[in-house]
């Protein structure tokens, strides 16, 4: 993973879901992205404020891999980033296989704590008709398999660019797979 690299950053004071690109965006340990419309020590989602607002904020980062970019555009999406109401955009490493616990460290202090996927939701299709099911599928096995990125929460703040470096430190065993959040 010595290739892993942080390709943008966005964030967005106001709820839609893009997120326009910046030259960097700062982590508040414990809140998200400073300046961020889902920054908050609960939750900041609305739908799920609307089901209990005093829930932990276990979404403060949203990370996809860049990658995903590519697989799409085979289907005939063009999507880049921020698009999809990332803050992080990586490269290099596959998000999906980390496991919950992991810690990833973006940049020179920046460290994020992954708490689970992200479940997409029917805004994808609003933003390009058909999306979501590129985003979303099943396995040969039946299971949901969720690729629109990961979420995190923010335990170490600093402020991180596109080129950045981000190294990984996994949990101890057992290792407990991803899971929507």
């Amino acid at each position: 993973m010595s290739r892993a690299r942080v390709r943008a950053v966005s964030s967005n004071a106001e709820y839609a879901f893009t997120k326009p690109n910046r030259e960097s965006i700062t982590l508040l340990a414990g809140l998200g992205v400073e300046g961020d419309v889902h920054a908050g020590v609960t939750v900041r989602h609305r739908s799920r404020v609307a089901a209990d607002p005093t829930q932990p904020n276990l979404r403060q980062v949203h990370l996809i891999h860049r990658e995903l970019f590519d697989e799409v555009a085979a289907a005939g999406f063009g999507v880049g980033p921020g698009q999809l109401g990332e803050n992080v955009t990586t490269e290099g490493i596959d998000l999906h296989a980390l496991p919950t616990g992991a810690l990833l460290r973006l940049g020179e202090e920046a460290v994020v704590e992954v708490t689970g996927l992200r479940n997409p939701c029917p805004q994808i299709n609003a933003f390009q008709d058909g999306l979501l099911k590129q985003v979303v599928g099943r396995d040969e096995e039946g299971r949901v398999v969720r690729k629109a990125g990961i979420m995190g929460v923010v335990h170490r703040g600093g402020t991180i660019r596109p080129g950045d470096a981000i190294t990984v430190t996994l949990p101890d065993l057992p290792h407990v797979p991803l899971e929507r959040v």
